[in-house]
């Protein structure tokens, strides 16, 4: 066997396609059509296709809104930042796992840190992520007040943002539309009082997370409006918000509160903006033994919620929970497009499921903020 031929035997041959178009491009140095490519590198069309899809999903090549490919080879990996909401929450913590392995699949460094749900912490992450000089912040934090300043000094130092759902002042959204999944939780409430309570109903409760601002609020705004819908002779004065912040312990003084202030009204639908809140107002239930008056909606599908869901005596009745795994994938997919010149999206809403008695299977893996 001559060495010419033992050398060939080493060769990956689609590695040496993916080189082709690669040094064509850098070569041509203009953006290009696919069919050109295809024809001018004699690789397959289908194969060109998944090259070309490739290095854009890696930065190495950018496309364009008409689709058309050019050259955006980098010296480097690129780098991104993200600030997780708080490890001690299992939403968070599950929102970073997924993080974590979206990067390495796409060849993505990931500087993580931790804003413990705490805006002094987030600034001050948005400050560490300035100085790493990464290209571009994935911030995930609470606190509504403190958006436009980490959104100011990481536009003042050319840093592109993207915000999980809180919003935070030109970044890119990506989440849940709080709204859709807070009217369709107040739908269940409503049916359940209709069916359940003869459309009787004293209190409907909001447990808010004021801090978060008006986007993460409109859960209960939706759930509010969808009871409206259904009941509508349910009175004005009937309808209370309360800030829960989020937070188990918070919710459940708050309605530990209002039920002692409220002994004898038996028909009481609350609506929670996150599991945590949830469970809180579910303990005070159960401490005062209020079970059998009172239901609860939450959000987030955390394990315990899900538990409480195979007990039928339980007054909750649903939990709405994103995807998650779809955080890390699509959070990396847009922030490699923003980093490459393309345009993304303002809005970039994901998947939800709704966890109730009827749906909830035996063993799901779903987390909570």
């Amino acid at each position: 066997m001559s060495n010419k031929t033992s050398n060939h035997l080493y060769l990956i041959p689609i590695m040496s396609a993916a080189l082709d178009v690669l040094e064509y491009l850098q070569r041509e140095n203009r953006s290009l059509p696919l069919e050109q490519i295809y024809r001018e590198t004699r690789h397959s069309k289908t194969s060109v296709y998944r090259i070309l899809k490739t290095f854009v999903h890696r930065g190495y090549v950018s496309q364009s809104p008409d689709g058309l490919y050019r050259s955006a080879s980098r010296p480097r990996k690129m780098r991104f930042g993200f600030a997780g909401q708080s490890g001690d929450q299992p939403f968070s913590q599950a929102v970073t796992e997924s993080l974590r392995a979206a990067a390495a699949t796409s060849g993505v460094d990931l500087l993580v840190l931790d804003n413990r749900y705490d805006a002094s912490t987030a600034l001050a992450n948005a400050e560490e992520f300035i100085r790493e000089r990464v290209e571009l912040v994935i911030e995930f934090q609470v606190e509504d007040h403190a958006a436009p300043i980490i959104a100011a000094r990481l536009a003042a130092a050319g840093i592109p943002l993207m915000a999980i759902d809180i919003p935070h002042p030109n970044a890119t959204y990506f989440g849940v539309d709080n709204y859709r999944i807070g009217f369709q939780g107040g739908e269940i409430l409503a049916n359940y009082a209709i069916d359940r309570w003869g459309k009787q109903v004293d209190w409907m409760l909001g447990l808010d997370i004021e801090e978060a601002g008006t986007l993460v609020q409109s859960r209960t705004t939706g759930a509010f409006e969808a009871v409206r819908t259904l009941l509508p002779s349910l009175p004005i004065e009937s309808f209370v918000r309360m800030d829960g912040r989020g937070l188990r312990e918070e919710s459940h003084r708050l309605v530990s509160d209002f039920l002692h202030r409220h002994p004898h009204d038996k028909h009481i639908l609350i609506a929670a903006a996150n599991d945590s809140s949830a469970l809180g107002a579910l303990e005070a239930i159960r401490e005062l033994n209020r079970q059998h008056d009172t239901v609860i909606i939450g959000h987030d599908g955390i394990p315990e919620m899900l538990a409480e869901l195979e007990d039928p005596t339980s007054p909750v009745l649903a939990s709405i929970s994103p995807d998650v795994q779809q955080y890390g994938p699509g959070l990396i997919h847009l922030g490699v497009l923003l980093v490459t010149g393309n345009t993304v999206p303002p809005y970039n809403y994901i998947d939800h499921k709704i966890f109730s008695r009827a749906t909830v299977p035996a063993s799901v893996e779903v987390v909570s903020r």
